[in-house]
Parts: C-alpha cells; sequence; structure tokens
C-alpha cells in the first residue's frame, strides 16, 4: 500500500472511531453506530469529490472504505464503555484524522487538478466536514464553534504538505511534514487553548434605530 492510500484508509477509520464514539455518547444502538461512524468517516472524502466533479465518489468505487467505517462501528459499539473519558479520545482521534485528511485531500487535489490553491481547499474540505457532519448530528457544539484552533490546523498541513511539493520534496517528506504541522497545532489547541483573537465589534443597534 502506497503512504496516500494508507493516509487514506487511516483517516477514514479514524474519523469512523469519532463518529462512533459521538454515537456512544448518546448513546444510539447499532445502526446508529454505523450511521454515524460512516458519515463521519466518508464526508469530508465525499464533498472533495463532489467539488472535483470526481463521479462516482471514492467510496461507490472502493467500498472497502464503507465496510472500515461498519468493522470501526461495531469494535466501539463494544468496547466504548471500556474508556474513561470518551469525549476526550473523540477531540484526540479527531486531530488525528484531521492531520491525515489535510494531506490526503491536499494530495488528491492536486493530482486532480495540479493547483496549488485548489490542493489547500480540498485538503481543508476533506479534514474538516466529516467532523462538522458529526457533530450536527449529535447535536453537539461544532468544532468549527470552539475557540481554540481547528479549521486553521488542516489549512497549516494541506498547505506545507503542497508547498513541500512544489519545491521538490520527496512524497513521504512532504507528507510528513504536513501530518506533524497539522497535528502539532491542533495538539497544542487542545492542550494550551491556542486561539487567534476573536472578533470584536460594538453593540449592535435596535431595528426601530435604523429605520
Amino acid at each position: 500500500m502506497t503512504l496516500l492510500g494508507f493516509l487514506d484508509y487511516a483517516g477514514v477509520a479514524v474519523f469512523a472511531a469519532t463518529g462512533a464514539l459521538a454515537a456512544s455518547r448518546k448513546q444510539l444502538d447499532l445502526i446508529g453506530f454505523l450511521f454515524f461512524a460512516a458519515a463521519t468517516g466518508i464526508g469530508g472524502g465525499t464533498v472533495r469529490d463532489l467539488v472535483l466533479g470526481r463521479a462516482p465518489v471514492f467510496w461507490v468505487v472502493n467500498p472497502t472504505y464503507i465496510l472500515v467505517c461498519v468493522s470501526i462501528a461495531v469494535l466501539v459499539f463494544f468496547t466504548a464503555h471500556l474508556l474513561e473519558s470518551r469525549y476526550k479520545l473523540l477531540l484526540w482521534l479527531d486531530a488525528v484524522g484531521l492531520s491525515a485528511y489535510s494531506v490526503m485531500g491536499a494530495a488528491k487535489g492536486l493530482a486532480a487538478t495540479g493547483s496549488a490553491t485548489v490542493a489547500i481547499v480540498t485538503g481543508v474540505l476533506t479534514a474538516t466536514f466529516g467532523g462538522v457532519l458529526r457533530d450536527i448530528l449529535a447535536g453537539e457544539p461544532s468544532a468549527l464553534l470552539r475557540p481554540e484552533v481547528y479549521v486553521s490546523c488542516a489549512l497549516a498541513g494541506s498547505s506545507i504538505f503542497t508547498a513541500a511539493y512544489f519545491l521538490g520534496a520527496p512524497l513521504y517528506l512532504a507528507s510528513g511534514l504536513g501530518l506533524l504541522v497539522a497535528f502539532g497545532i491542533r495538539s497544542g489547541a487542545l492542550i494550551f487553548g491556542w486561539t487567534f483573537p476573536p472578533y470584536k465589534t460594538r453593540p449592535g443597534r435596535r431595528p426601530e434605530d435604523i429605520l
């Protein structure tokens, strides 16, 4: 298996695990676990393929991705109760999946178009959409709304990978740099609460004051 192929399966598996963990927090049945795992595991890649105009999407061409999601969902269904903190594990697995998919998504965008800009965008989409979809389905606060940096980690990972690739770095080195940067930033955000300064504005005017 190639490095990018490994990252592809790893990203699906890890995101599927976060979806199944979210289902465990909601105390859903096995079908709920399967749905959450599949939606989270393949959600980001599906959006990426649709944006790139690739049809059928990757999991239709290769149903192994669905089997990976099913296997992870069943495993988590029978083992989630053994974990002391499922939400903490969810956040860290999400960080791993985000890092892997920021590189994988950028690589697929680059292969499809040759454009650095498109590669970075598809890297961010692939890395973040599955987690956002998971949080919406679970009724949890979206990762996008958490105070610490999230999308920026995927942006950094896909940008570093793309830049290293265009500078002539070997694929394994470019991929490794992208992974380390994305995971390093996300880890710092989870451990130290790294944030960007939020937008602040004056209080909004009342509608009657405008009319």
